[in-house]
Formats: C-alpha cells, structure tokens, sequence
C-alpha cells in the first residue's frame, strides 16, 4: 500500500460550490514536500464550475481541467468515471490560453472508456428541463444526465471517448443517439452529425488518450490530487432526490481507482462557514438576509438562484456518514465569517421532535430519499450561539479535524489550521514555501485520528 501522503482525495461535503478548486489548487502549488503533479477528475463532467483566482488577479472556472492547472507543469487526467465533453473541452482550453495557460490540452490525458458528452445530451438535457416548468431539478443543463441515462440504457452503443478514433464507429454512434432522442423529444438544437465527428476526431488527435494502466502508473511516479464535482449533498443515490445530481459524488470512485493501483488516499472533505446551494431542493438553513454575494457564483439559466444559508452540522454529518467517513476537512471562506456574524444548527426541530442526525441506510432506494427531502422541507433549524472559533466549532460538531483553513479566494489565502496564510505571513514566521509540507502533516495527523 502507498502512503496516505502521497495522494489526497478532494470531495465537497454540502451542495457543491465549497471550494474544491482553490483547495486543488493549494495542494498542487506549494513548493518542496513533493508538491502534487496530476490531477485526476473521477466524477461528473462539463457541468463542474471550480473558480480558481491567482495571486495576480487571473480567473479560471475549471470545469473538465484539473483545478491546478495554474502551475505550470501540472497534469490532468479524466478518468473512466468521467464524462468528457470534447466541444466544452476546446472551449475551455481556449480560456485558459487566455489567462496564462496555453498548454492545457498538452497536459490532459483521458481514458478511452470514459463517457462522451455530446451536443444531443445536451440538447435533451435542456429540453426535458424546460418541459418541467416550475418543477425543474436544478439541472445545469450541459447534458450530464442524458449521458449517464443512455449509457445504462444501452451501454453498447453510447460513444466513448476511444471511438473518437473511429470516425465511422462514431458517427454510427451518434446517429442511433440523435435519432433515438429525436423520437421522443421531437427536433433538437444540435449540430449535424459529420461535424460533431469531425470536432471529436480532431480533439482525439490534440490530447493523449490511455488506456486504464496508465493511472496505475501516475499514482507510482508521485502525490496525485483526485478533485470531485458537485457535493455529496446532491450524490445520485443518497442526495435529496430528486434535486440530485447523476453522478456519484463521494470517495468512492477515487478509491475505488487508487484500490485497483493497491493504493490509498487521504480523504479530505471541503465545507464552508456557511452553506450554498444552486437552484431548487431543500436547504433547511437558508437565509435570505444575509449578505454574502458571490463574485463567481449567482442565478444560473438551467440551475436557478444562488442561495446562501447558515453552517448545517446535521446536513454535514449526514454528508460523512454517506462518503464513508472522512479523514480531515477544509474549511473555507472564513472571511465570510469576519464580515457579517454566522451561526450553526446543531439540530432540526420537525413533526415536534428534536433531529440531530439525518436516517441513513447504504441502500440505493430513491423513494426512501424522497421521504428524506419531504422531512427536510417540513424541518426547521435549531441555531447555538454565533460562532468565534470556527475551526474547533467544526471539529466538534462534525467529529473530524480541519486540517487546512481559507479566508480568500487565492492560495496565499490558506494554510493548515492554527497558522497564518501566507498573505497575512509577518516577518519572521516560517516561509510559504513550506506549507506543502505543513499541510501534509496535518492531514496524516488527521488521518491516523479518523
């Protein structure tokens, strides 16, 4: 087995938007103690929104790219869990040219198995959340439940991202897929087939694709960084359905690869001081009075309304039971908290009783988490005093130490708890440099505790 320390797998706890890219970001740029070299993304696809903002002011929202990208010489890799979108792939590539990066694609491998995203998934998408009207799920509208939806439904004939070298397989493929959704949606907003297979043929020939005894071989060269999509709130199976994501969006698949390489990982669970989420679902501790706008994040098309709410430990603590328990957290947008007071709920009050833990059983029943979100709707929060000391607050309530704290949006805006970032660094305290390294410790630390 590896050491714990070469590999860190990065998961949201709430409903997405926590931080996991500016965290990525952190662990793959710090300098000394083997920083981290590849980032392999294992869930989700295009429809990922990690901001990432540099100490020089650039902006980048990662959505496919590793959230490390910054530093120069960092690798991505999508693995099979992925859905790959070639299109949204070049347009993103072409941003980050942009702001500073313009080798991103000659740093990106990507499985031959993973799933392709194409401009049909994306057109039924957009379509069938349209025909829900008021009820729509908060679909980010970038196809990523028709990918998965067709995929289960007839798994021989969903393209892949290895048929991007088989232009005739391909375009095969994406006729039976046009034709079927046409069928039962009627005409869709998408380009002709020949030239959805010209735009995958010419990105299979800019970008590496592997086979799966590549990642074994990368999880040996040295530290990798898993980022997850989305938050294990909005997971497929145990999120509240049906505002739910098609996606799994715990540890799972990240360990699931490094199990296959004989490896393990740290797993670090990103919360913020306060609680998000995008569009329609439940959201027992939602404020709208509180002042917290987001520079990076607001009222989507296909999502709906950025929502903010006050720091959820029941929610929380359903979150680590269904991940599996995780070994340290990040806690982020702790300026947040310095600008306006933030409190906990420590516990729902609903149908006269006291919840202080949300019911949790490892079976996939979907009618089980629609009793869940029903609860959830009636629940109201039970709020302690405001907090001073987030960190201990947080540990206590959650029963896992923060091993790593951010009070901005750059990586000189984090360090491991109990330091200073090296923004607010004073002559004389230990050099930025060796954070990495700082960090590394206190996630063994917090590893060997959990």
């Amino acid at each position: 087995m590896s050491s714990a320390l070469d590999h860190v797998i990065v998961v949201d706890l709430g409903y997405g938007d926590a931080g996991k890219g500016s965290v990525v970001d952190w662990l793959c740029s710090r300098e000394g103690s083997r920083p981290a070299r590849t980032v392999v993304r294992f869930n989700g696809g295009a429809q990922a929104a990690h901001n990432v903002v540099t100490p020089d002011g650039r902006h980048h929202t990662f959505a496919q790219f590793g959230s490390g990208s910054f530093t120069p010489g960092v690798a991505t890799h999508l693995s099979r869990f992925m859905l790959v979108d070639p299109l949204a792939l070049a347009a993103e590539a072409a941003h980050l040219a942009a702001v500073g990066v313009p080798d991103a694609l000659g740093r990106l491998t990507v499985d031959r198995d993973a799933l392709l995203t194409t401009p049909y998934h994306r057109a039924a998408n957009q379509a069938r959340e349209r025909a829900r009207g008021g009820g729509r799920h908060g679909s980010c509208g970038m196809g990523i439940g028709e990918t998965v939806r067709y995929a289960l439904s007839d798994p021989r004939r969903a393209p892949r991202v290895g048929d991007c070298q088989s232009p005739r397989v391909l375009a095969r493929k994406l006729a039976v897929l046009r034709d079927r959704l046409t069928d039962e949606l009627g005409p869709l907003d998408a380009p002709p087939v020949l030239d959805v297979t010209d735009a995958c043929q010419e990105f299979a020939g800019r970008v590496r694709l592997t086979g799966p005894e590549y990642l074994d071989r990368l999880l040996r060269a040295g530290p990798v960084v898993f980022e997850g999509a989305q938050g294990v709130l909005l997971d497929e199976w145990h999120g509240f359905h049906p505002y739910t994501t098609w996606s799994t969006t715990t540890f799972a698949n990240a360990q699931e690869l490094l199990a296959q390489a004989g490896m393990t990982g740290v797993r670090l669970g990103v919360i913020r001081c306060y609680l998000t989420r995008h569009g329609n679902g439940p959201f027992v501790t939602e404020d709208p009075t509180l002042e917290l706008p987001e520079r990076h994040n607001g009222t989507g098309e296909w999502q709906g309304p950025f929502r903010v709410g006050h720091f959820d430990a029941v929610a929380l603590r359903y979150a680590i039971e269904v991940a599996g328990g995780v070994d340290a957290l990040a806690l982020t947008h702790l300026d947040a908290a310095e600008r306006q007071p933030l409190r906990a709920c420590h516990a729902y009050l609903a149908d006269g009783e006291r919840i202080d833990r949300l019911p949790y059983l490892p079976t996939r029943d979907l009618a089980r988490q629609e009793e869940l979100t029903r609860l959830l709707a009636r629940a109201r929060p039970g709020y302690g005093d405001v907090i001073t000391d987030w960190p201990a607050t947080v540990a206590r309530a959650l029963g896992t130490p923060v091993a790593l704290t951010s009070s901005g949006p750059t990586r000189l805006d984090k360090a491991p708890a109990g330091q200073a970032p090296a923004g607010q660094a004073q002559a004389g305290q230990a050099p930025f440099s060796s954070g990495r390294r700082r960090a590394a410790a206190a996630l063994a630390s917090a590893s060997r505790a959990g």
